[in-house]
């Protein structure tokens, strides 16, 4: 979950990419350069120097390209898409399909109440996302595909390819049908719900005095943007930074939700957005994400490289650089003014931003400005190792730094076995979004 701050409930992602922010991409060609870090805590922002491969075309060399942007006139979408027959997604009929119908049945609640005519995608973000059909059409095909057995792959791919086409997203902006994919997971950390023997790092609920401000209603232009803030006498004026809120700038009566004995799990907790805490008593809880200061995010990845503090960059070495030098890594972690507030949740998982459980390697986290939250989301990439990933999954979830017309965050559980994983991932890959027929 997470872009802009626009929904409390979101968390997981994001929304989410893990490796963006604590790093960079280096190289160039076929290397991603380091993302930019914005939106509500910080996913899919640190990654290792990887090797990313073009995949091979997928259309014939005699395709017609989509038509490239305006350069005056209405606003442009950047994003179109390409028919394509289901049956030659790549992977298609090698996807057992495990864990789809859940995730997918989760999507599909959340329709319930909506008006049937209106777009899947009809959020006033300030971008144009695919037209995927409406909801009435999407609980037509929910009711479709959820009255076949779960554990029944073929038929339920038989009857996906009967109620959905299939489009290749292409990015018309930057003229190209591939983009960034890269992966996050639920953190793990101890935690106590009250402050004593190691447990001496908070982490705090959302403050009394923190307004996030919608700034639709002052213009249009303004649509999906938002402020955060707070009042000092007549002035609405920006959030403390960490380094602030770390030295005592929250008021007295902000909650503390537990506290942990790790402050360098506290501020991974920050970047990943949700975690599964385990209390002195044996027993767990979930927190999640509630709200953001409203600054930007900086990652400390790319800090320690450039002051030669470390030259091996992963999740799992700079947390275990931070925890080596805890006088250094203090003042490091401050130097990344983005803070994120919590809440307890209740659930099966992390709750994304569509405001569902998420499920591990069949949640998405996606730019929602292109792509709507509950649509159904054919992946085809490749995991750290170039073991081929493609699957379909579910755009459930946000991420800070998930942005652009083909960009996603796979979410890949809960724990050190799901970091393993999503630590490593910044691959390219392609889209492929479904329509209702």
């Amino acid at each position: 979950m997470p872009a802009g701050g626009s929904s409390p409930t979101a968390p997981a992602r994001f929304r989410r990419g893990l490796l963006l922010g604590l790093g960079l991409i280096v190289g160039a060609g076929a290397l991603i350069a380091g993302a930019v870090a914005a939106g509500w805590w910080a996913r899919g922002e640190l990654a290792p120097p990887t090797l990313v491969v073009t995949p091979p075309p997928l259309l014939p060399p005699d395709a017609t390209p989509p038509e490239p942007l305006p350069e005056d006139g209405a606003p442009p979408n950047p994003l179109a898409l390409i028919d394509v027959p289901i049956e030659v997604l790549p992977g298609w009929a090698e996807d057992d399909l495990g864990g789809l119908s859940e995730a997918f049945s989760r999507s599909c609640a959340r329709l319930e109440g909506r008006p049937a005519d209106t777009p899947l995608g009809s959020a006033p973000l300030g971008s144009p996302n695919a037209d995927l059909g409406t909801i009435g059409d999407w609980r037509r095909a929910c009711a479709a595909v959820l009255a076949v057995p779960a554990d029944d792959a073929d038929a339920l791919r038989r009857r996906l390819a009967e109620t959905f086409t299939a489009h290749l997203v292409f990015d018309r902006k930057k003229g190209r049908d591939h983009g960034l994919f890269t992966g996050y997971y639920e953190a793990e950390l101890n935690a106590a719900p009250t402050r004593h023997g190691p447990y001496q790092s908070p982490i705090h609920g959302r403050p009394p005095d923190l307004v996030s401000l919608d700034l639709e209603p002052f213009s249009e232009e303004l649509a999906g943007q938002r402020i955060i803030g707070r009042v000092e006498g007549d002035r609405f004026v920006p959030y403390p930074a960490r380094a602030a809120i770390d030295a005592g700038a929250l008021p007295e009566t902000t909650p503390v939700v537990l506290w942990a004995d790790d402050p360098v799990d506290v501020f991974f907790l920050h970047i990943q957005g949700s975690a599964r805490v385990r209390l002195p008593d044996g027993t767990t809880r979930r927190i999640g994400y509630a709200a953001n200061n409203g600054h930007r995010f900086v990652g400390i990845g790319s800090l320690m490289r450039q002051r030669g503090l470390l030259k091996d960059l992963s999740m799992q070495t700079i947390r275990d650089w931070l925890r080596a030098h805890p006088d250094t890594a203090a003042e490091l972690m401050a130097e990344n003014p983005r803070y994120i507030f919590f809440r307890e949740i209740d659930g099966e998982g992390p709750i994304g931003a569509q405001g569902v459980p998420l499920t591990p390697l069949r949640s998405l986290a996606v730019d929602r400005r292109h792509i709507p939250l509950g649509a159904l989301v054919w992946l085809d990439t490749t995991q750290p190792d170039g073991t081929p990933l493609s699957r379909l999954m579910v755009a459930q979830d946000v991420g800070g730094a998930i942005k652009g017309v083909i960009r996603g965050d796979v979410f890949w559980g809960t724990g050190e076995a799901a970091l393993k994983h999503a630590g490593g991932m910044a691959q390219q890959g392609r889209v492929f979004v479904l329509r209702p027929r």
